[in-house]
């Protein structure tokens, strides 16, 4: 198996908090409820390590693609459509999902359809062949 990396990357409990979209005391539960691992750094605070959060992630994420067995779409974005803007024939959708802004372009006979507008729950799926992976 090919390693990566030599240290093990950590994250304090607020910053895997954020990239799991979840507020800090909801990640302290999942710790205190023993459902993701946690350790302690040399000033005691509580520390998630990279793959231990990674794994818990993917747990997650499976547990969620359980509930919509029915699509072979594996990236979902749930979230509130925050702009709507309709043309002729197309419609672009503007949806924030977390800190995710998600824009797209569907037909207006869809975007009507689905009486998409502002305020509106959403969920984007997105099924790509193509994914850019960038570190921050």
């Amino acid at each position: 198996m090919r390693r990566y990396h030599r240290r093990m990357h950590t994250y304090r409990i607020g910053e895997a908090a954020a990239l799991m979209g979840v507020s800090a005391d909801t990640l302290r539960r999942w710790v205190d409820s023993g459902r993701l691992t946690a350790e302690r750094d040399e000033q005691g605070r509580r520390i998630i390590p990279g793959p231990a959060l990674a794994a818990f992630a993917r747990e997650v994420a499976r547990s969620a693609e359980r509930d919509n067995p029915g699509s072979s779409a594996r990236n979902r974005f749930s979230g509130i459509v925050t702009e709507v803007i309709l043309g002729d024939v197309s419609a672009q959708v503007e949806i924030q999902a977390g800190p995710f802004r998600v824009v797209s372009m569907i037909s207006r006979e869809s975007a009507e359809e689905l009486k998409l507008e502002p305020g509106v729950p959403a969920v984007a799926v997105i099924k790509s062949t193509n994914v850019v992976v960038e570190t921050p």
